[in-house]
């Protein structure tokens, strides 16, 4: 499934490519008429590195943003209540982070398109910076208001790093490699929260306080606004050629209304998207109970730190597996598809039944603060009883690590934005909802039950989308339809023989 504003996991692989945005306000030219470096390829031995103007050098960069940016707030979500003592503050955070993020990314596809991806994803970073600087004022002055306000913020900054960043991520990859390419985001940006959680973990390794320390927070920062600054390391998306020399698929000349337009034009083209609007709500539902139910109300700070570290770790396996799996010749994509989904089938029904049993132990009553001031004490790695709901943890981690299916869907990138603006924009709908339900005191098996129940419903709704829609592969010529290019901008082009071999 998916991440927070993090997060996310989307599709399966491809096979011949296009896709479509501006990086700037400029005009948009051939990307044979990129500078040369651009495309020079270095040979150090036996070492080949591709040209900095590809796919792969490209969503590296991506890969590394998010690393710092999303990544980070994973990590202090994944520790429960942002490191604090009461999650009322992080759950109302939430709240307006995903409240805001809902509205922002449902058009945030278009503000893509116009504005151009590197803008746009730098300008997402920000928020992340801010949002946990307002953490660590509240660590000093408990300032709610601030870390609300700095949620909201958020909410926009993230529609729109998101959304620029699953552009990149379907769109530069040819359909042959796109499984193989996602996997490669999504461990490093997974990596990021792994290490995020290692730094609670180091901080609070001697202690079994309640909440973080002030220098966990400071590292957050540090690194949340070096990913913001990152993002301008980007070429514009004209410059960029796949290996075999066919170029971006781009929106020429986008205005303001032919993208806010083509919002609609996707609806009526491809209204079947309609069908995975429930598995986009799921993908973000269960961003509450893990954290919240499980990590924050069973465990100490610093097993909290241990789980979140290990959870993280489980879905950087989850990447590997999935995505290389998507990329395999020996299958057809379509039959790839429909064994992704039979898989995320049985594993719901296997990770959550576990769950089940485990939620059957206690109530919201057994572990709140009143408990905790009667004398409950939260669980520590030393304790008896750990290895099991660690283990069970760690299978929610592997979970979210699963693939949706919009890339294998098309190669257009305008419409792929738009996709993922509305994956986005639902998804955190769902999150901002499920942060709500938390905050209003709701039942722990009710929330359990209500994660179960949506992610067996999504599958099943989204069945007909994976049997019909998804082809072994998507002709360019249709590709083109949804954008003002046409077949002689994107075909192939030679490099020069000097770009070639440096």
């Amino acid at each position: 499934m998916s991440k927070t504003p993090g997060n996310e996991e989307l599709t399966p692989n491809e096979k011949v490519s296009p896709p479509q945005y501006p990086s700037g306000d400029e005009e948009i030219g051939q990307a044979s008429q990129s500078p040369e470096w651009m495309h020079r390829k270095y040979n150090f031995g036996p070492l080949h590195f591709p040209g900095y103007a590809t796919p792969p050098v490209q969503l590296v960069i991506v890969a590394v943003v998010c690393f710092m940016c999303p990544g980070m707030f994973n990590a202090i979500n994944g520790l429960g209540a942002a490191g604090q003592l009461d999650p009322k503050v992080s759950d109302n955070a939430n709240v307006a982070v995903y409240s805001t993020f809902s509205v922002v990314g449902f058009f945030a596809g278009s503000f893509a398109n116009r504005l151009g991806l590197r803008l746009t994803l730098s300008f997402g970073g920000l928020g992340y910076f801010l949002y946990v600087s307002s953490y660590l004022s509240y660590n000093r002055n408990a300032n709610a208001g601030f870390v609300y306000f700095a949620g909201a913020f958020l909410g926009v900054c993230a529609g729109l790093l998101w959304t620029a960043q699953g552009a990149i991520m379907l769109g530069y990859p040819d359909e042959a490699s796109k499984g193989r390419y996602i996997s490669w985001f999504w461990m490093i940006f997974n990596m990021g929260a792994v290490i995020g959680s290692l730094i609670p973990l180091g901080e609070n390794l001697h202690s079994t306080a309640g909440r973080v320390s002030d220098g966990t927070y400071i590292g957050f920062m540090a690194l949340t606004l070096t990913g913001a600054v990152l993002a301008w390391c980007l070429v514009d998306a004209r410059h960029v050629r796949r290996a075999d020399g066919s170029h971006v698929v781009l929106m020429k000349h986008p205005t303001w209304k032919s993208e806010f337009l083509g919002l609609w034009q996707v609806l009526r083209s491809d209204p079947y998207i309609i069908l995975l609007f429930p598995m986009f709500l799921a993908s973000n539902w269960f961003n509450t109970y893990q954290p919240t139910v499980v990590n924050f109300a069973k465990f100490n700070v610093r097993t909290r730190s241990l789980n979140s570290t290990l959870y993280w770790s489980s879905q950087i396996i989850a990447a590997l597996v999935f995505g290389y799996f998507l990329d395999l010749k020996s299958f057809r994509r379509t039959t790839k598809a429909k064994a992704a989904l039979a898989v995320l089938f049985v594993l719901t029904m296997t990770i959550w039944g576990g769950g089940y049993a485990w939620q059957k132990q206690y109530t919201r009553a057994d572990t709140d603060s009143k408990a905790v001031a009667a004398g409950y004490v939260k669980l520590d790695w030393t304790s008896s009883g750990f290895v099991g709901p660690m283990f069970l943890y760690i299978f929610y981690g592997f979970f979210d690590g699963e693939p949706l299916f919009m890339g294998a869907i098309t190669n257009n990138g305008r419409k792929l934005a738009n996709f993922v603006g509305f994956y986005k924009g639902i998804q955190s709908a769902g999150a901002a909802i499920s942060f709500r339900i938390d905050e209003r005191g709701v039942s722990f098996m009710s929330e359990f039950a209500s994660n179960w129940g949506l992610l067996l419903g999504a599958l099943l709704l989204a069945a007909p989308v994976i049997f019909l829609k998804i082809r072994d592969t998507v002709p360019v010529e249709e590709d083109l339809k949804f954008s003002d290019e046409t077949l002689e901008d994107v075909k192939p082009t030679a490099l020069s023989e000097r770009a070639q071999n440096l």
